[in-house]
């Protein structure tokens, strides 16, 4: 006959410690989500196209790994389709403008991501002929840190549309500036000066004006010889002396003769002494000797 093997007592105690590692088990919360806000681009001056509608398509496809765009919290295809949205405005009253996503892949290597983003705007007259096209091509990478994929697709696809914003304004505004419409009405004229009031009429006896004002014209009587010419500008204060009515004084009369001169010397009689006597003439040369 065995044996029987004592049973062992299980303490209270050690029973509710056990029961309430196993609830606690149970009942584990999954890590949070991290939270990525939508991209949003309506803050950047808009781009005003004389066409009459805006087409928005993608010639795009994922082809998968090593392709990961379709793991991006925010998708490279809709991003740049919001662009097109919110940045060109149709204002015109004919043709149409066609906005193409050519690439939008995010490409895994190890832990590094590529990034290539590639558009085309096409503009296109009432006849369906085009006349005028932009693209623009933007290319960036980035390392994917502790392992957070959805993370470095955010923020390379963010990085990337800040940068492809910047080029395709460039490009359309270089390519397609026939097409571009001025944005708000044109500043109104600048108003003109008034022109300056007349002066005041000139009135005899009154006063000269305060202040250093402008002087009237002193007004002249008319001579002998007929009325003064007028001024052909205003005379200032104390530049005309004021005109007078007394005749000057006449001149007196010339002398009919001039007055005798004083009188002369006599003559005199006199005869001038006589000149002196020439020179006897020098007597002839006689024979020369050797």
């Amino acid at each position: 006959m065995t044996p029987s093997m004592p049973t062992r007592a299980w303490s209270r105690p050690f029973v509710l410690l056990f029961v309430l590692l196993l609830a606690g088990c149970g009942s584990e919360q999954p890590a949070p989500q991290a939270s990525y806000p939508p991209l949003d681009f309506s803050y950047l001056p808009p781009l005003a196209l004389n066409v009459a509608t805006l087409e928005v398509q993608s010639q795009y496809v994922p082809s998968g790994p090593p392709d990961v765009s379709q793991d991006d919290p925010a998708p490279p295809v809709a991003a740049l389709r919001l662009m097109a949205t919110e940045r060109l405005k149709p204002v015109g009253s004919a043709g149409r403008a066609v906005f193409s996503v050519d690439d939008a892949a995010m490409v895994r290597s190890g832990d590094t991501l590529t990034g290539a983003f590639s558009v085309t705007l096409n503009i296109y007259t009432s006849a369906g002929v085009r006349a005028g096209f932009a693209q623009a091509t933007v290319t960036r990478q980035l390392d994917i840190v502790g392992g957070d994929l959805p993370g470095a697709l955010y923020t390379l696809t963010r990085q990337l549309m800040q940068q492809m914003n910047i080029e395709f304004e460039y490009r359309v505004r270089r390519s397609l500036h026939d097409w571009l419409v001025s944005a708000g009405p044109p500043p109104p004229p600048a108003p003109q000066e008034a022109p300056p009031p007349p002066p005041p009429p000139v009135v005899e006896g009154a006063p000269p004006p305060a202040n250093g004002g402008p002087q009237a014209a002193p007004s002249y009587s008319p001579g002998p010889g007929g009325p003064e010419p007028a001024l052909p500008y205003p005379a200032p204060a104390g530049a005309l002396p004021q005109p007078t009515t007394v005749p000057p004084p006449p001149m007196p009369p010339l002398p009919s003769t001039p007055p005798p001169a004083g009188a002369l010397p006599p003559p005199t009689t006199k005869p001038p002494p006589p000149s002196p006597a020439l020179p006897q003439p020098l007597p002839p040369l006689g024979p020369v000797q050797d």
